[in-house]
């Protein structure tokens, strides 16, 4: 059998465009990632972008702080964890990441292909042990120096790594992490000599972001398939793709030698974006479905050939852990089915004992509609576990009081997560979730609209 389309066949308008309408969909996260890869290509030393950590290739950089609320680079942020960044090119070199002794802290580093799903398991609910671990490519086979406490294979040589770990929204536990976090690194093999490298994270560089409202567009659909070669380069085909590559090379190959084609190819996914991948941004429109209109995903960071669950995804909170490191719940609606909106007040109450049942930590975070921070007067964007304030009521339970208002009673005002005039989400992570969160035995309670 042939091993894909004949190049010698002409093809019609019709069939290029359906070819390039699918690619777009199933290829949209490789390409983001690649993008992501050729920014910070040009970064020329480890930057706090915009409030959110930037580094050169085969590097990471720290911040020391909550994350700002005004960064655009990753739609869907958190304010329960320090974070790092940092992209793979494991073509250019093997890479050697530093994880210290965190004591009894959370902990958890996400390393993801250009596809994002996960290679290597770092973490805390791993037992994972102070050292030095390696990353390499699909080809990689050198030598492991002496000191590597473990090898982690990628099957692409682009990814990235996000290291997170816990913090208390306490003065006294941003003092406590620095010493721990200036230990986390990243460098390429050459550099490996055996020794704990350190960096004062608060010195580096800090540089102005894009700013705007909504996330840095990744995937422009006018330079989509000028990517898309070099994206499929890096991430060979799983078992059962080859055809599906063989499509897009065919039609790749095809609009080099005609305008037109390419023209129409360009039309389509312009009409994708828009179609496809833009109801993707809200989390109402897929995931696995939930009682009160809660949703989830059971894949994450192992998404494989699951395409629209890895796009929605990538479209709406790229780069999320692997469902027994962090559990993800989503929500755009009241319990009624109604759309949450500043115009309204709501509570979210959680019985006695039945806060989300973890080994690590969680949180309950507001985005706006632009799935960013909604700025507000106590600057306070999430709660949960980092809040040691929170006060409950008689009966041992908990309740969380979502709306744009403050009040005068001390409880509710202790209690209250901010919401902005018009449409927000809400977002709940689950930090080393325990088996009733993992078999579906517990969700989260319903946002009931109140008076």
């Amino acid at each position: 059998m042939p091993s894909g389309p004949d190049a010698r066949v002409k093809i019609t308008e019709q069939y290029a465009r359906t070819v390039a309408r699918d690619a777009f969909l199933w290829a949209w996260p490789l390409v983001n990632v690649m993008n992501r890869r050729a920014i910070n290509a040009k970064v020329p030393q480890p930057v706090i972008s915009g409030g959110a950590p930037a580094a050169p290739l085969n590097r990471l950089s720290m911040i020391t702080e909550y994350i700002a609320p005004d960064e655009r680079l990753v739609a869907c942020p958190n304010q329960d964890v320090v974070y790092g960044g940092g992209p793979l090119a494991l073509d250019l070199s093997p890479v050697v990441i530093q994880v210290p002794d965190f004591d009894n802290r959370f902990w958890v580093y996400q390393i993801v292909d250009s596809r994002t799903d996960s290679f290597a398991s770092l973490g805390k609910m791993y037992a994972s042990r102070p050292g030095f671990y390696l990353f390499v490519g699909p080809g990689w086979q050198g030598e492991i120096p002496k000191g590597i406490a473990k090898v982690f294979r990628s099957t692409t040589t682009t990814g990235y790594v996000i290291p997170r770990v816990f913090m208390d929204d306490t003065a006294e536990d941003r003092a406590a992490i620095q010493p721990v976090i200036n230990q986390i690194n990243m460098y390429p093999l050459g550099e490996f000599d055996g020794s704990m490298k350190t960096v004062d994270w608060k010195n580096i560089p800090q540089v102005a972001g894009e700013g705007g409202d909504k996330e840095t567009p990744w995937v422009p659909p006018a330079t989509f398939f000028d990517t898309l070669p070099s994206a499929l380069a890096d991430a060979p085909p799983l078992a059962g793709e080859e055809s599906r590559y063989a499509q897009v090379l065919a039609l790749l190959r095809a609009a080099k030698s005609d305008a037109a084609l390419r023209k129409a190819m360009d039309e389509e996914v312009a009409k994708a974006d828009a179609e496809l991948i833009a109801p993707l941004f809200e989390f109402r429109n897929w995931g696995v479905q939930l009682p009160f209109n809660w949703s989830t995903t059971s894949n994450n960071a192992a998404f494989g050939t699951d395409y629209f669950t890895r796009t929605a995804v990538a479209k709406s909170n790229i780069f999320v852990n692997a469902p027994n490191e962090t559990k993800y719940f989503y929500q755009d609606l009241d319990a009624g089915g109604a759309r949450l909106n500043g115009s309204k007040r709501y509570v979210v109450t959680f019985p006695k004992d039945q806060t989300p049942p973890v080994n690590g930590f969680w949180s309950l975070t507001l985005y706006n509609a632009h799935h960013f921070f909604a700025p507000n007067v106590i600057k306070r964007y999430s709660v949960g576990t980092k809040n040691t304030d929170l006060k409950l009521a008689a009966d041992g339970s908990l309740t969380i009081y979502v709306q744009s208002d403050t009040s005068t009673d001390p409880v509710q005002r202790t209690n209250w997560l901010p919401a902005p005039k018009g449409d927000f989400s809400l977002y709940l992570r689950a930090y080393w979730p325990k088996t009733p969160i993992i078999d579906g035995s517990w969700a989260p309670p319903p946002v009931q609209k109140t008076g």
